[in-house]
Parts: structure tokens; C-alpha cells; sequence
């Protein structure tokens, strides 16, 4: 074979391994990521609830499978059917 043809037949995989690099540096870009941990400053405050929370029940033990009020069995209520003209609607 001369020299080239070995030139060519090398050209291929020195080719792939080339593709294969750019592509990792461009979708990995590991040198240009943002390391949250080191270069963000966070502030801790502390933990507050609003002056209007209160208890409302208490659930003691898990002897019923289903909770009071759920809409599972009930789709008709939960999903609305849309018309071609009507526009989306915000959930509430």
C-alpha cells in the first residue's frame, strides 16, 4: 500500500476520534460549568411561618387507604374538555 493510502486509512479514525472529542467539549462543557457550591453565597435565615397557620386535623395511624374528599374515581369532574376555539385554562 503506499504512503497514501496509509495516510487515507489513518485519516478515518484520527477523524471519529477528533468528531467525537468536539462534540464531548461542546455539549459536556465541564471547564466552563458553573460550580454552584463554590462560587454562590447563600444566606441562611431562619425557618418562620405566617402569623395566620394553625392545625387543622390530625392523622394518626394508616388503617384507610383513601383520603376523605380525593376525586379519583370521579375524571369527569377533574378534566374538562376543551373546544378547538376556546383557550387554554389556567388551574386555579
Amino acid at each position: 500500500m503506499s504512503d497514501g493510502g496509509l495516510a487515507l486509512l489513518l485519516l478515518g479514525p484520527a477523524g471519529g476520534a477528533g468528531l467525537y472529542w468536539s462534540l464531548y467539549r461542546y455539549y459536556r462543557n465541564t471547564d466552563k460549568s458553573h460550580a454552584f457550591e463554590r462560587e454562590t453565597a447563600i444566606e441562611a435565615k431562619p425557618v418562620a411561618g405566617a402569623e395566620a397557620d394553625h392545625k387543622v386535623d390530625t392523622v394518626e395511624g394508616t388503617r384507610e387507604s383513601r383520603i376523605d374528599g380525593d376525586n379519583v374515581r370521579e375524571y369527569r369532574r377533574r378534566v374538562q374538555r376543551l373546544d378547538d376555539d376556546d383557550p387554554p385554562r389556567n388551574p386555579p
